[in-house]
């Protein structure tokens, strides 16, 4: 019986560990991430997560920018998880709150991504958490 590697997420033939810290704007950073529109952006999180069978680690959710750290499987790569919480929420929040269509696109193409290892995503989560920058 092989033991199982405590941590790391176990697929047919590969274990590992794969998390990225992601960050990404609404189109000219307005400051619409709020009231509703936030509740309603972190419940779409969760569900791309769980569809996807993705863990959300940490989630912070600011008027004008949001911060993501997602533990994500070996076969996907981060601009298709960048992609799956973007395109989800923008379709959904645009359709749910139609002053969000006075924007051109909730989020403009472009993110921030870091990938993380075992020692820095408990750093980034820490970072994420912490209340300096709210």
């Amino acid at each position: 019986m092989r033991k199982k590697s405590e941590g790391f997420r176990h697929d047919a033939h590969s274990v590992g560990l794969a998390t990225v810290h992601l960050v990404f704007v609404p189109k000219r950073r307005k400051p619409v991430l709020k009231g509703p529109v936030r509740t309603r952006l972190n419940e779409i999180f969760q569900s791309v997560a769980i569809d996807k069978k993705w863990i959300v680690r940490s989630v912070k959710i600011a008027p004008d920018h949001v911060h993501l750290l997602i533990e994500y499987d070996s076969k996907t790569s981060v601009a298709e998880v960048a992609r799956a919480f973007k395109g989800r929420s923008s379709r959904y929040l645009r359709k749910e709150f139609p002053h969000l269509l006075k924007l051109p696109s909730l989020w403009p193409r472009s993110y921030f991504y870091e990938t993380t290892g075992k020692v820095s995503t408990a750093k980034i989560e820490a970072y994420i958490n912490d209340p300096h920058h709210w």
